[in-house]
């Protein structure tokens, strides 16, 4: 998801306390990306149960995918639209990192390719996307210091 549509503090502990904040190598979040968001929203309403709420993202809404006790976001669904056309349609987690340019660096001399950024992420630190030697796309987060 853009940054706008990321529930900040559930990536980086905005409002959460400190034992709360996700730690470095941890997953902060998970969203998916697909070209009906709507559609794909209303199918895990109904499979899951978790309880949609529209995320305002100029001209049209991505959704975060809140727990049905709690009201708490879990989860998002986006769509495939501006910077986020480059992601493939999978659950994508967004691993807490400590150095972005470090771990992209990494990434690359073990035989990973990176897919999108490094970029910013709307003040609240930086993002990537990769893809490790085995195919699999998981997004890398470093939280603003």
């Amino acid at each position: 998801m853009e940054p706008r549509s990321l529930p900040l503090a559930v990536l980086i502990g905005d409002s959460v306390s400190e034992q709360e904040k996700p730690k470095i190598g941890s997953i902060g979040w998970t969203d998916l990306t697909v070209e009906n968001a709507e559609q794909i929203r209303d199918f895990y309403r109904a499979v899951v149960g978790w309880n949609p709420s529209g995320v305002d993202m100029g001209g049209y809404n991505d959704f975060n995918l809140n727990d049905p006790e709690t009201g708490k976001p879990v989860a998002g669904v986006c769509h495939a639209r501006g910077s986020n056309a480059e992601l493939p349609p999978v659950w994508l987690n967004y691993i807490i990192i400590e150095d972005i340019e470090k771990s992209v660096a990494r990434c690359v001399e073990l035989g990973g390719q990176v897919i999108v950024g490094p970029k910013g992420f709307g003040g609240q630190g930086k993002y990537c996307v990769i893809r490790d030697p085995a195919g699999a796309h998981v997004a890398l987060f470093e939280p603003a210091k």
